[in-house]
């Protein structure tokens, strides 16, 4: 089937689930970690190009100390338990964020996860951790000015494509499709210039409860709309 290229999803609804099933928010965290197996192992078989997870924002460590600590842990208990199968499927992780600023065993995992995957030619699961779209947008900023001011790139040769090639995505396709579970209706800092001009979903299931077949509706849904990219149809 004709699937996107570029598939995005801001994963909502942990601490409201949680809260529905009167459980603390770390269970709400971790039963999310389920979905999202079953959602990689889908992206893959159909034949995604690149699947781009908002796991952990730069905002979100202004969230109580416990809940910090028990999404620190799942990063570790994560990749411990699906790091041979994702290697295993051909997939290719990449960590979109600032790493330098994680906790050393955290930051250590996830670039043991890129060097271990980095020849596979299968499906790109890039996992935003310690990510913000503006931060993303002022790094590649400074570099561009960085290397304005060594010589190294000339001021006529700043446009689109430079900061584009700049950005954690560089190598990657714009996103053609986001999906935000549980009904919120935002990006919350996630890949702001990669989704110009991305088609928009709010499915209002929660996200532990998001199911392969929510997200095969969700694909069904995109093959249906007529994207234009600002020109008019005949």
């Amino acid at each position: 089937m004709n699937v996107p290229n570029h598939i995005a999803i801001i994963l909502d609804g942990n601490g409201r689930w949680a809260k529905q099933h009167k459980v603390k928010v770390a269970l709400g965290h971790r039963t999310g970690t389920e979905t999202l197996r079953e959602i990689i192992r889908s992206s893959s078989d159909i034949g995604i190009e690149a699947l781009s997870l908002y796991a952990f924002s730069t905002e979100n460590w202004a969230r109580p100390a416990a809940e910090v600590e028990a999404l620190m842990q799942l990063i570790l208990d994560f990749f411990a338990s699906e790091i041979d199968e994702l290697d295993e499927k051909n997939v290719r992780i990449t960590i979109l964020g600032d790493k330098d600023a994680l906790p050393p065993r955290q930051r250590d995992v996830l670039r043991e996860a890129e060097r271990r995957t980095l020849e596979n030619t299968g499906l790109r699961l890039n996992i935003a951790i310690n990510y913000g779209a503006r931060a993303e947008l002022a790094r590649a900023a400074r570099q561009i000015a960085q290397e304005v001011q060594s010589g190294t790139l000339d001021l006529s040769q700043v446009d689109e494509k430079a900061l584009s090639d700049r950005l954690y995505t560089h190598d990657l396709p714009d996103v053609d499709l986001l999906i935000r579970t549980s009904g919120e209706m935002r990006l919350s800092n996630f890949l702001l210039y990669q989704c110009a001009y991305a088609e928009f979903l709010f499915p209002t299931v929660l996200w532990p409860d998001f199911t392969v077949e929510d997200y095969h509706r969700c694909i069904a849904q995109f093959q249906g709309r007529k994207r234009r990219f600002g020109k008019r149809e005949e």
